[in-house]
């Protein structure tokens, strides 16, 4: 059989990725818990029109036909894979809504699915860490500082490349459009939308050709993008271009409490900012915005996003406005994996490795590996008993840090046991019902490049 072609944007790590990514993984489960989010995965298949309600994304959207339907009772609906988990979210609590709590705390880390065009740091297949709350009927504003502080808490534990959360309030730059007289204000919301992929040029002729603004306008909706600050001084610096509109001064205070809200998690690897350029494409946010970049791979753009939604879920009686926000986990390990930024300590769980003095001795080398076990060690016996120097080196090109050495008398009783540490060469006596390896030793770790 010929080798098989790789499945574009489809990634597969080795054992290597994979350790770090669930370090990753972990690390996201361990912050979420810790903060109170109780853990959901949601189904791979929505009804098509479901995920169609909101925003334009039919083009990325993978839909699923079984080869043989008959008889099937959905055969007449179509589906498709979720493109993320916020709109499986909204569905899953419409059906659950009388067995949850309100304020519903949840987290989650699944895959997703979208046919975009593969290229660094975007895939068809990719997995997403997701925190979101959510309330029946009302949500307090202060679950919007929340979910940052969260996620930032998350990231914190991370040896990742410096991070910036941008953010910003979609009833501010709303408002400010609305204000501003704009004919279209989602126009101009998508048109600015696209302003870190085109140049001011480009987006000021959307602005006027599919806007509808006239060259004033359009120079002060730029003018708008362009506010960046670190401090509450954003504010002075958007009524200062003359704007006044009712929503706009609400989403000034909504930004002002978030940014003043996170500026204790500012420090040498995370930075926080105001930056009224972000609207988030899609529909369903109604204030709060965020996007997060990474240092040294701007050309990802976004790998953490998120906002408020305050209509995306509602079962005609009740409306469950929510919050949430959401890391690129793929996105951001694939290239950190492929330039060599993050790697594994070990490309497998074992701390030890039993060495075999020959095959009818195989039991005690078993019997130690099952004492160190039960004390939580990772372990595995030798395959083969083959010399010393050759399990040694098996264990080395595995990243196993020790070698363990049952010493027998001639009749294969056993008489001691020594531990070996193969990248000092020291080797000392140790007794399998007590020795552990130092902590750092025991799981492997993730290691910057």
């Amino acid at each position: 059989m010929a080798r098989p072609a790789p499945l574009s944007g489809f990634p597969e790590w080795l054992p290597e990725g994979r350790i770090v990514e669930q370090h990753v993984l972990d690390a996201f489960r361990r912050t979420f818990e810790l903060w109170g989010f109780a853990s959901v995965e949601t189904r791979a298949a929505e009804p098509l029109e479901e995920m169609l309600r909101k925003g334009e994304i039919d083009k990325e959207v993978y839909v699923l036909r079984r080869l043989h339907a008959e008889g099937d009772e959905d055969a007449g609906r179509q589906l498709g894979l979720h493109f993320d988990l916020t709109v499986p979210f909204a569905r899953y609590v419409l059906e659950n809504a009388g067995k949850l709590h309100f304020p519903f705390r949840r987290y989650q880390i699944q895959k997703v699915w979208r046919g975009e065009r593969p290229q660094e740091g975007r895939y068809r297949e990719f997995r997403q860490a997701d925190v979101d709350v959510v309330g029946g009927g009302e949500l307090p504003f202060h679950h919007d500082v929340e979910v940052a502080q969260v996620m930032a808490e998350a990231l914190a534990s991370l040896p990742l490349p410096r991070l910036r959360l941008q953010v910003n309030n979609r009833k501010l730059i709303e408002g400010f459009y609305r204000g501003l007289g704009a004919p279209d204000v989602t126009a101009v919301m998508r048109a600015i939308d696209k302003i870190d992929k085109l140049s001011p040029d480009a987006v000021r002729e959307l602005l006027v050709t599919e806007a509808k603004l006239d060259d004033g306008q359009a120079t002060r909706c730029l003018a708008l993008a362009g506010i960046s600050a670190e401090d509450g001084s954003f504010a002075e610096q958007v009524l200062a271009l003359g704007v006044r509109d009712d929503l706009l001064d609400q989403g000034l205070h909504e930004l002002t409490q978030v940014v003043e809200g996170v500026a204790g998690l500012r420090g040498e690897r995370f930075a926080v900012s105001a930056d009224l350029r972000i609207a988030r494409g899609l529909d369903y946010y109604t204030g709060t915005v965020y996007e997060m970049r990474m240092e040294g791979f701007e050309s990802l753009g976004s790998v953490c996003s998120g906002g408020r939604y305050d209509s995306l879920a509602s079962d005609g009686s009740t409306t469950y406005p929510g919050v949430g926000i959401s890391f690129g986990v793929t996105r951001v390990l694939g290239p950190l994996l492929a330039r060599g930024v993050l790697r594994a300590s070990r490309s497998v769980p074992s701390a030890v490795l039993v060495a075999v003095t020959a095959e009818d001795a195989r039991a005690a080398s078993a019997g130690v590996a099952a004492a160190l076990r039960g004390r939580g060690v990772p372990v595995e016996v030798a395959p083969s008993a083959a010399k010393f120097g050759k399990q040694i080196r098996h264990a080395d090109r595995r990243g196993i840090p020790y070698v363990w050495f049952v010493q027998t008398d001639e009749d294969g009783a056993v008489t001691g046991h020594e531990v070996k540490d193969i990248r000092s060469g020291a080797q000392v006596p140790a007794d399998p019902a007590t020795w552990q390896p130092p902590a750092e030793d025991l799981r492997p770790g993730v290691v910057t490049g």
